[in-house]
């Protein structure tokens, strides 16, 4: 089974607004269960990570902050 879901919410950061469109998948979407998914999602405003909790309705439970990824590190010239 697949859905797509979209979800309208503001930056845990800047509060910046942000749109996403995700495609759900998997057996358990025919399941009469109460499901909550989980995704990272970037602000494209200021790049940080929101962690994002919801179900496949479109219901958004919680936007948290989420872990960037870690940077790499860059050498020197000297």
């Amino acid at each position: 089974m697949e859905l797509k879901v979209i979800l309208d919410f503001a930056c845990h950061t800047c509060a910046g607004p942000v749109k996403v469109t995700l495609m759900c998948t998997g057996q358990k979407l025919a399941l009469q269960q109460a499901i909550v998914a989980e995704v990272s999602v970037p602000c494209p405003h200021c790049g940080r990570v929101n962690r994002l909790k919801f179900d496949p309705s479109g219901n958004l439970h919680g936007v948290a902050p989420g872990r960037n990824p870690p940077r790499l590190a860059e050498f020197s010239r000297n």
